[in-house]
C-alpha cells in the first residue's frame, strides 16, 4: 500500500521560511517522479516543483528562485524548502508520486501553509 504523508505546514509571516516533508512508503524513488503541488481556495491545483530519480528538477514560475525541492532516498522522503514566502503562497500543499509512463500517480492528504502577518 502506497502512502504519502506530508508534514511541516503552518502559519508563517511574509518573508519567512518553511520546510515541508513528505514521507513515502510502498514506493521506490528510483521509479517515481516526486513532486509538490498546491491548491489555493477557489483555484485549480498547480505545479510547485518536481524532481526525477535522476535529480532533474522543475519549478512553477511563481516559486522559481524561492523554493527548492530535494529528496533523501535513504529516508524515502521528499522535501520542499520554501523561502521568502508571500501571502499568495497560501494554499494546501500536496505531495505527489508519479510514473507517467504507466499513468500511475499517488497523492498525499495535503498540508496547509498560511502566509500572513
Amino acid at each position: 500500500q502506497v502512502q504519502l504523508v506530508e508534514s511541516g505546514g503552518g502559519l508563517v509571516q511574509p518573508g519567512g521560511s518553511l520546510r515541508l516533508s513528505c514521507a513515502a512508503s510502498g514506493i521506490s524513488f528510483s521509479f517515481y517522479r516526486m513532486g509538490w503541488y498546491r491548491q489555493a481556495r477557489g483555484k485549480q491545483r498547480e505545479l510547485v516543483a518536481t524532481i526525477t530519480s535522476g535529480g532533474n528538477t522543475n519549478y512553477g514560475d511563481s516559486v522559481k528562485g524561492r523554493f527548492t525541492i530535494s529528496t533523501d532516498n535513504a529516508k524515502n522522503t521528499v522535501y520542499l524548502q520554501m523561502n521568502s514566502l508571500k501571502p499568495e503562497d497560501t494554499a494546501v500543499y500536496y505531495c505527489n508520486a508519479a510514473r507517467p509512463s504507466i499513468s500511475l500517480t499517488y497523492w498525499g492528504q495535503g498540508t496547509q501553509v498560511t502566509v500572513s502577518s
